[in-house]
């Protein structure tokens, strides 16, 4: 387990709210759509890790696609949104049933990826899901973003949409900041 603190990190940290503007990705079971939900993850997340001086990028801070002005089709636009966007990514899953619940990490092919990856989700386990049993996972080759980076790179997927428990906690501010506590802690405690 890693456990020291590092004050210097090398290059800056990206945080990508995935979705957003007409890809509003999944829709929750209270008609949410999860653009808007990592969104808010992501500007807490902002506001956390500025308190230790450190100043993110952000690729979107408002619910909007990234794609580029010659993208006209909705198809177009995402392929063109996906291409615009690289790193630490934060997203949320949906999949069919509720009894699915908890944070789950993903990394990318990259050098450094796995290790925090396992730090983000071990420190998730720790502090706000004790019975998260999820073991991190490459993402897969089919996730462009995280296969066209050079640099360590994970992606949060925060809860399950499907799960009406879960779902609750991800649209609620004060679960959203304890989230966004940690994960902030987990990144400024890895090695690297």
């Amino acid at each position: 387990a890693m456990n020291h603190v590092v004050t210097q990190r090398t290059g800056p940290l990206v945080l990508d709210a995935g979705h957003g503007g007409e890809d509003g990705g999944a829709v929750s079971i209270t008609g949410v759509p999860e653009s808007r939900i990592n969104l808010s993850i992501v500007l807490s997340l902002r506001d956390v890790l500025g308190l230790y001086g450190v100043d993110p990028i952000l690729l979107r801070e408002e619910d909007i696609s990234l794609h580029t002005g010659d993208a006209n089709t909705l198809r177009e636009k995402k392929r063109s949104d996906l291409k615009n966007r690289t790193l630490m990514s934060i997203d949320q899953i949906t999949y069919p049933g509720s009894r699915y619940h908890g944070t789950h990490v993903f990394y990318a092919p990259t050098e450094g990826s796995q290790a925090l990856a396992d730090h983000v989700q071990n420190s998730i386990k720790t502090a706000l899901q004790p019975d998260n049993e999820r073991a991190v996972k490459q993402i897969p080759d089919t996730v462009y973003i995280m296969n066209h980076i050079t640099c360590p790179g994970i992606l949060i997927e925060c809860g399950f949409l499907t799960n009406p428990a879960e779902e609750a906690m991800l649209q609620d501010p004060d679960y959203q900041r304890k989230l966004s506590a940690v994960i902030a802690a987990a990144w400024l405690t890895a090695e690297g």
